[in-house]
């Protein structure tokens, strides 16, 4: 890091000059840095990795495959809006990978509190994964960060960071998809689990041992609005699974095409609330014998559905899904689907908790006896 320093203020110095980075250095202090610049854990490194083989696909699919957002900021090199993304307050622990090819970029460990508004980190996973240019757009010149297989624009690198080397990667929320550390494994990172051992074990002291779900049962605003109140869920998060486009939105989902379901994945604490539990919540919010229905709202998208991460899941969804059936409190035979989960799509940031945003707004969920 020290090497890749010298060279960023080589750089730095040759783009904006003495006045610039006297300016900079003169920045209010950043909240919450990192007391020091941590000596990381060797990653072993996986030659056959997808990202190392990535070719970039035509625009008109790349337009395809991404979210609006994430095609302006990784190829148009657009900057979102400050304190308005998904990652700026992010605190869990994991990695942030390119949206676009999935190569590892940054991790939780180097990430702080700078005040910018955007995820803010001292340094990349590995001094390699980025590539740094000259900008003068906007009237100004600055630093720019690029990912080194998919050639994403990431955002900007400047010298008025904590620790030795000075560096705040400044970056997009658009142009990072985050996996955390317990889907690591599962995703295909596993090996970079050892950057977060030693934060493992501290969790492991401070926090409760958590579990996913992700089920689907209609318009996820009143689902998630009845599961986040639920003594034992930690967290809610509401997007689209189950089906094969990549990245939709809301109106590509709303049309039927893309295979996908409204869904809820849900971070509960199994000491305060098991699955089994959770699903008889889930049996109650929702009428599990309309196919393809939930009151006013129609098409596959508002599908019953549990989507189960593991074999123990699925034999307790198997389970609980007969006792309802068996139980007559419905007419009509469940149709809920019990099916693997797959890549779970987080919606856009309007959907999330929009009932607490708009009480009293549009739902129809509501818990049976």
């Amino acid at each position: 890091m020290r090497t890749r320093a010298k060279k960023f203020q080589a750089i730095w110095t040759l783009v904006a000059g003495v006045a610039v980075t006297a300016m900079l250095a003169s920045a209010p202090a950043c909240a919450k840095k990192p007391e020091k610049m941590a000596k990381r854990p060797m990653v072993k490194e996986i030659p056959d990795s997808s990202w190392k083989h990535y070719e970039k696909p035509d625009d008109a699919k790349l337009r395809k495959e991404l979210k609006p957002l994430q095609y302006e900021v990784t190829q148009k090199a657009a900057t979102e809006r400050a304190f308005q993304n998904e990652y700026w307050n992010n605190h869990e622990p994991g990695l942030y990978v390119d949206v676009v090819s999935g190569e590892p970029l940054f991790t939780s460990m180097d990430k702080y509190d700078s005040g910018c508004g955007w995820p803010s980190f001292t340094r990349p996973v590995n001094p390699d994964v980025v590539t740094e240019d000259v900008d003068k757009s906007l009237g100004m010149t600055r630093v720019e960060v690029r990912s080194k297989y998919a050639d994403s624009h990431l955002g900007h690198v400047f010298p008025d960071g904590p620790g030795p080397d000075g560096l705040r990667y400044c970056i997009n929320s658009a142009a990072l998809r985050f996996i955390p550390v317990s889907q690591l494994k599962s995703e295909g990172y596993g090996n970079y689990l050892v950057l977060f051992q030693s934060a493992e074990e501290k969790d492991t002291v401070s926090k409760p041992k958590t579990e996913i779900a992700t089920l689907a049962g209609g318009c996820f605003w009143g689902m998630e609005d009845i599961l986040r109140k639920i003594p034992g869920v930690v967290d809610t998060v509401v997007g689209y699974t189950g089906g094969t486009t990549k990245n939709p939105t809301y109106e590509e989902v709303h049309s039927g095409k893309t295979g996908h379901a409204e869904a809820v994945q849900i971070t509960f604490d199994p000491s305060k609330i098991s699955f089994e539990e959770l699903l008889g919540y889930f049996f109650r919010m929702h009428d599990p014998t309309t196919k393809n229905r939930q009151g006013n709202d129609v098409g596959t998208s508002y599908r019953s559905a549990i989507f189960y991460h593991g074999e123990k899941q699925r034999e307790t969804a198997e389970k609980v899904k007969a006792e309802v059936d068996a139980s007559g409190k419905w007419k009509n035979p469940v149709v809920t689907e019990i099916v693997p989960a797959s890549a779970f799509y987080r919606a856009e940031e309007y959907h999330q908790d929009y009932l607490v945003k708009h009480p009293g707004g549009y739902t129809c969920h509501y818990l049976r006896p």
